[in-house]
């Protein structure tokens, strides 16, 4: 299956703020992780202020997809950008939380 990903950007007017979110859509595994971390990679290098992953139209995500949300996060933390994890699915999130990085990746529900 293929993935789509769909990135954009929201700056507050008031404090200067900039959210980028990553929408992905499909289903995420060993096939096509690495579009993903290059994508996440980038956002991360630009230095928003917050980078949100929505991840409600990801009705899959296996360890290697898993693994790449986990490293952005930490890279992310690096670069004092908060990261978060939106929207995932119940299934999506309940691996996130089986396996234990809910909190490192800030799950955000709808």
């Amino acid at each position: 299956m293929s993935l789509s990903i769909t990135v954009t950007n929201n700056v507050s007017s008031q404090t200067g703020a900039v959210e980028s979110v990553v929408l992905v859509d499909g289903e995420v595994d060993v096939s096509n992780a690495d579009q993903l971390r290059t994508v996440l990679d980038g956002r991360v290098e630009d230095a928003p202020t917050e980078l949100v992953v929505d991840l409600s139209k990801v009705p899959y995500i296996d360890s290697t997809g898993i693994g790449v949300l986990v490293g952005a996060a930490h890279r992310a933390a690096e670069k004092n950008v908060r990261f978060e994890v939106a929207n995932p699915q119940r299934n999506v999130e309940r691996v996130l939380g089986l396996l234990g990085v809910s909190n490192d990746l800030n799950v955000r529900g709808a």
